[in-house]
Formats: C-alpha cells, sequence, structure tokens
C-alpha cells in the first residue's frame, strides 16, 4: 500500500510541473499515436506528446499555449469536427532530428489538412508544433 501511495505521489508531482511520463518515446511511436488519436478524435492521447509549450494553429486560434490549453483547444476542435478518417500523406526529417508529418482529415463537416512537427527537447521527443489548416 505504502508503494503505491509514492507512486502515485510521484505521478501528481509530475503532472503539476508537467512532466511527461512518456519521456522515452521515439519519434515512430509519437507519429503512431498521433495518428490514432485523429483517427478517434482522442485529444489527450495527441496531447500526450506536446512539448510544455506548443506552437497551435487551427481555425480560430493561433498562437503558443500551455499543454493544457492546447489539448483544451483540440477536445473543443473535435467536438464541432467529428474524424471520420485521417492518412498521413508525407512524412520527412531534418538533419538536426526534427520530423515532420502532413496528413489529410476529414469530419463531418470538412477536410482538413494537419502538420506537426516532433523536434528532440531536452532529452525527449515531443510535438512542438501543431497546424490544422482548411483544406
Amino acid at each position: 500500500m505504502k508503494t503505491s501511495s509514492i507512486i502515485l505521489f510521484i505521478l501528481i508531482i509530475a503532472n503539476y510541473f508537467n512532466i511527461s511520463t512518456a519521456s522515452n518515446v521515439d519519434p515512430e511511436t509519437i507519429n503512431k499515436e498521433v495518428v490514432s488519436g485523429f483517427r478517434t478524435g482522442n485529444a489527450k492521447q495527441i496531447a500526450k506528446y506536446f512539448n510544455s509549450i506548443i506552437d497551435l494553429t487551427i481555425p480560430g486560434e493561433e498562437g503558443n499555449f500551455s499543454k493544457a490549453q492546447a489539448e483544451f483547444i483540440i477536445k473543443d476542435f473535435f467536438k464541432k469536427n467529428t474524424p471520420s478518417s485521417f492518412v498521413i500523406n508525407h512524412q520527412g526529417s531534418s538533419n538536426i532530428g526534427s520530423q515532420y508529418s502532413i496528413g489529410t482529415l476529414k469530419t463531418s463537416n470538412k477536410t482538413f489538412r494537419i502538420y506537426f512537427l516532433i523536434k528532440k527537447i531536452s532529452n525527449k521527443y515531443c510535438i512542438e508544433q501543431l497546424k490544422i489548416e482548411s483544406d
């Protein structure tokens, strides 16, 4: 019982300081999780890999947001635009280790172009930029 209390305390502290428990995740895993999150409209699954501050652009919102704010914005986006399909059209990487993906999200209302950038920051990979634009 004492061990589970300590683990719970550590998780609460990590969440308070916005420390990701997925710190050793590789970019390919992040990519798969983000694709799955867009297909199912799961903002929490996508936001799990956000940097503590993320450059976010969606129709009607643009700026730098905290991880929690960005998750809320994405969740609201999915409420208004229920996903029907998501496919990655193009992926690439730079010589400095960042990786990007460009995809197409079809929703109940529209089709959107999705772009996200994964970078290694403080020895962990995370999503630094996410753009959702009307196609």
